[in-house]
């Protein structure tokens, strides 16, 4: 009698949530027109794949998609791994300041992006002359304090005895480090991939900042360039938003084990 109760409260709630998505893919099966016309249409229409033509067509959206798939996964294996050896020095080393480093890091995160993001910004494109590269969409956001933290707290539930008889035997540092600790932390690492590559993907304003041209441009700055002064296309609006919200919710459905496990890992200890 509990779960259904339970099941009675949470699947409307599971409805409002979904709702606005189920929206969203409506909009995008119908023209600029329909999506203004009085009255609430719940179910698709037929213009799908003309909204993704025009959307093709004014954006080069496929090319974007590319992009993005490209900077979010490098990024995301990138700073996972810088994150991680992080968290592991923070942890198994001591050294003079370690207290100082760790409530800096941790000072980071109240910072808001803001504030970073103009001086990060001059000193990419005009002192490094970075801008519209590969280098500048990729390297400036790698470190990530919530990463580092994320990390530092998963390696610190690790017994150091399993460590220390590694040590005992011989084994480097590095492959204590790679071979014992880090499959330890998958579930810590699976989580914080998702949380990284969502992330980068959704990344709008650096992007926007850095890049010039059309063919470094990602997806979400794609799709604000259909803003216009005079005109806004809501149909392509509408698709791309489908488009870059659909591979995310499959993500997560098919990864929700890892991403749960994860973020629980240091709840016990």
């Amino acid at each position: 009698t509990r779960i259904i109760v339970l099941h009675l409260f949470l699947v409307p709630l599971a409805l409002i949530w979904l709702f606005p998505l189920w929206m969203m893919f409506i909009f995008s099966t119908m023209p600029d027109s329909g999506i203004f016309s009085p009255g609430v249409q719940l179910l698709p229409s037929d213009q799908f794949l003309t909204n993704l033509a025009a959307l093709q067509e004014e954006t080069r959206f496929l090319r974007t998609i590319f992009v993005s798939v490209v900077v979010a996964v490098i990024y995301t294996a990138l700073s996972v791994m810088l994150t991680s050896m992080a968290g592991w020095a923070l942890v198994r080393y001591r050294f003079a300041g370690r207290g100082m480093v760790v409530a800096i890091i941790l000072g980071t995160i109240t910072l808001p992006y803001f504030v970073v993001v103009i001086p990060q910004f001059i000193l990419v494109a005009r002192d490094l002359g970075l801008s519209d590269t590969w280098v500048a969409l990729i390297v400036p956001p790698l470190f990530n304090s919530l990463g580092v933290l994320f990390m530092r707290q998963s390696f610190s539930l690790m017994p150091t005895e399993l460590f220390d008889a590694a040590q005992v035997e011989g084994v480097t540092e590095w492959q204590i480090f790679t071979r014992v600790a880090l499959p330890l932390a998958k579930p810590t690492m699976a989580a914080l991939s998702i949380i990284l590559f969502l992330a980068s993907w959704n990344n709008y304003l650096w992007p926007l900042l850095i890049t010039n041209s059309p063919e470094m441009m990602t997806a979400p700055v794609a799709l604000g360039t259909l803003i216009g002064v005079t005109r806004v296309s809501w149909g392509g609006i509408m698709v791309g938003a489908v488009l870059l919200t659909a591979p995310m919710l499959l993500v997560f459905v098919f990864l929700q084990r890892f991403f749960m496990s994860g973020i629980t890992a240091g709840a016990v200890k």
